[in-house]
């Protein structure tokens, strides 16, 4: 596997695309073709990955993979080669960047050196959002899931509080050490090669946010403020493009439950050493509570 990947891996071009050894070097370039992403969105779960992509795709110069791949952290599919990726991902034209999302490479132990592996030159996008929140906005998911579901639920507070002390083994909890997981990465990435968009900016101002992305991507700046409208039903942004107009999926938004204020000052507090940590990793602060 390791030989047939490393072949792979030589095969990709400066572009992406996979070199194919059955075509004459004085053939024309195809027109449009399936590549291998130059930048991916990492994550993070919960953190507004859905919403980054969809605005994203407004860019005439970015096209994304229709799916959450989750090649780079799941097993099952990563043993299927590089090939197989690339066959997932969506046509494209020489000048166009090809994006795929998938949340869970942020905290995955096997990503980074993966992606690496594949192309030490990859973009990567990461977006934050405050982590007290993003546990609860994690909750929230799998709540809804489990009642569409017909299964018992617990309220967060059962969850998070164990005999009187926080559950930092709580999956949603471990989640949100954005320093644990980052280190990781900055073991295969140089920090400039990793942006970090700021979740909770986004929801509420987008196209500054989008702005600097394109920036980061070095693309031209195509993405403007008519792209977007206030939807006041569902208080959050929607978009505009070529003449339609669509808001994202129903699940996002959803109202998240009333949680306990000491649950949440008990979180807080936990993940205040973490944040600073993390701030100082990456050179940057955010207004986390």
């Amino acid at each position: 596997l390791q030989k047939q990947f490393s072949r792979l891996q030589s095969l990709i071009n400066q572009d992406g695309t996979v070199y194919n050894e059955t075509e004459s070097h004085s053939a024309q370039p195809s027109s449009a073709s399936q590549m291998i992403p130059q930048s991916i969105i990492i994550g993070v779960r919960k953190g507004g990955t859905r919403a980054l992509l969809e605005m994203l795709d407004i860019h005439s110069d970015i096209v994304v993979a229709a799916t959450e791949v989750h090649f780079f952290d799941w097993d099952e599919n990563y043993e299927k080669g590089l090939e197989w990726y690339r066959n997932l991902m969506p046509l494209s034209y020489p000048h166009q960047t090809t994006i795929e999302k998938t949340p869970g490479y942020f905290t995955s132990a096997k990503a980074p050196e993966r992606i690496h592996d594949m192309n030490s030159s990859t973009k990567l996008l990461l977006i934050l959002r405050d982590p007290t929140e993003r546990v609860i906005s994690d909750y929230t998911q799998v709540y809804y899931n489990r009642l569409e579901s017909h299964k018992s639920v617990q309220p967060i507070e059962e969850i998070v509080i164990k005999n009187g002390v926080l559950n930092t083994k709580y999956k949603a909890v471990q989640r949100s050490l954005y320093d644990f997981h980052m280190s990781n990465w900055l073991k295969y990435f140089p920090l400039d090669q990793i942006h970090i968009v700021d979740g909770d900016t986004l929801i509420r101002n987008p196209l500054p946010e989008l702005r600097k992305v394109e920036t980061f991507l070095k693309l031209p700046p195509r993405i403007m403020a008519s792209n977007f409208y206030f939807n006041h039903t569902k208080g959050f942004y929607c978009l505009r493009n070529d003449g339609r107009e669509r808001c994202l999926h129903e699940s996002k938004g959803r109202p998240h439950p009333v949680v306990n204020s000491t649950v949440l000052a008990e979180l807080r507090a936990y993940f205040r050493e973490h944040n600073e940590r993390f701030f100082s990793m990456v050179k940057k602060s955010f207004n986390w509570h």
